[in-house]
């Protein structure tokens, strides 16, 4: 059932993120404004879900949570898990490992974009 929702969710969450994109991008083409808007918004609201949840004002199924945080949320913008994350090291007093994550997801990210396109457009 877990496998299941999380699909649903991911499925809804990325047309919504394809909704979003396309109503904010086609007015600014120079800056990716709609994805900023995307992650900035999926970074909300999943620190609202974690809030509600620490704080037991609200209560999740591990289906329920799944299906809203790994589906909804990872299909919307998989920045939110990576900022949810960061956050929890920070708050944890873990705040080097919290550096290091974002450095590594930063620079290791744009790495394997980089090495992707390489090898992608590479002709021999």
């Amino acid at each position: 059932m877990v496998w299941l929702a999380i699909g649903v969710g991911g499925g809804i969450g990325a047309i919504a993120r394809y909704g979003v994109n396309h109503l904010i991008q086609g007015r600014l083409a120079d800056f990716p404004v709609g994805i900023l808007v995307v992650n900035v918004a999926g970074c909300l609201v999943i620190g609202l879900v974690a809030g509600l949840v620490a704080t037991a004002r609200v209560e999740l199924s591990d289906v329920g949570r799944h299906l809203i945080v790994t589906g909804l949320l990872g299909g919307f913008t998989t920045f939110s898990s990576f900022g949810l994350d960061t956050f929890t090291l920070a708050r944890g007093g873990h705040l080097p490992l919290a550096l290091a994550n974002v450095a590594a997801s930063v620079l290791l990210g744009l790495a394997a974009v980089w090495a992707g396109f390489a090898a992608g457009s590479w002709r021999p």
